[in-house]
């Protein structure tokens, strides 16, 4: 069975959704906000979520491994490689993030007012 990959899919969803939020009151933005609001409203409250989901994959893979190592038998190598590549692809997009974040910060503070 391959698993799907769950984590890249909820993290296009809530780029999207913060996309429909940034292009103003359409039906898309207001569904977004409406779901943002649910599930804490701001812009670093959701940021703050991403980091701990990021960091909770990490340490799941680490364990996993680690029981993997410690010879469990309920862990197969093909689920700690594929968890340990998933919280790669999680760190690789949130550094990707963070660096986008930075550029735009950096743009915005050589603007001219």
């Amino acid at each position: 069975m391959v698993p799907s990959i769950n984590p890249m899919a909820s993290v296009l969803q809530e780029m999207q959704s913060m996309a429909g939020q940034a292009d103003g009151p359409d039906a898309t933005a207001a569904a977004g906000a409406a779901n943002s609001a649910s599930s804490g409203g701001t812009f670093a409250s959701m940021l703050q979520d991403s980091l701990a989901k990021v960091s909770q994959a990490q340490q799941n893979a680490g364990a996993e491994g680690q029981a993997f190592e410690l010879g469990s038998p309920n862990v197969a190598l093909n689920d700690v490689m594929l968890d340990g590549q998933k919280a790669n692809i999680e760190f690789q997009t949130a550094l990707q993030v963070r660096n986008k974040l930075v550029t735009a910060y950096n743009d915005v503070m050589q603007m001219s007012v």
